[in-house]
């Protein structure tokens, strides 16, 4: 069966970078999407980037404002999300997603129905 499975969230100081890490198994990892969603206390989550099947393709929502840095290892099957100048606002609960299908041009997020499976989330704390 799918499963997504991340590591790499802590406590970083503001300014800080981490590189979160998304070890996926059960599907054909190189035929389908995969994102980064975040979810910060008390509000609700938020599309933070997509990239297509091969990892050639990579979309960010608007807030990254190219702090954030999307990669895909198709051969170990692993998803990354770079993140530096990290702010408080970053706080928050990252989960790795795997869409339904594999994209070409920009991606434009629809909906959650966007994504069909998972992870159980790595949380990011963003303190001094």
């Amino acid at each position: 069966q799918v499963q997504l499975v991340e590591s790499g969230g802590g406590l970083v100081q503001p300014g800080g970078s981490l590189r979160l890490s998304c070890a996926a198994s059960g599907f054909a990892f190189a035929s389908y999407a995969m994102g980064w969603v975040r979810q910060a206390p008390g509000k609700g989550r938020e599309w933070v980037s997509v990239t297509n099947g091969d990892g050639r393709i990579r979309n960010y929502a608007d807030f990254v404002k190219g702090r954030f840095t999307i990669s895909k290892d198709v051969a170990k099957k692993s998803l990354y999300l770079e993140m530096s100048s990290l702010q408080s606002d970053d706080t928050a609960v990252y989960y790795c997603a795997k869409r339904p299908v594999d994209y070409v041009g920009t991606y434009h997020f629809a909906g959650w129905s966007d994504f069909d499976y998972w992870g159980q989330g790595t949380p990011v704390t963003v303190s001094s």
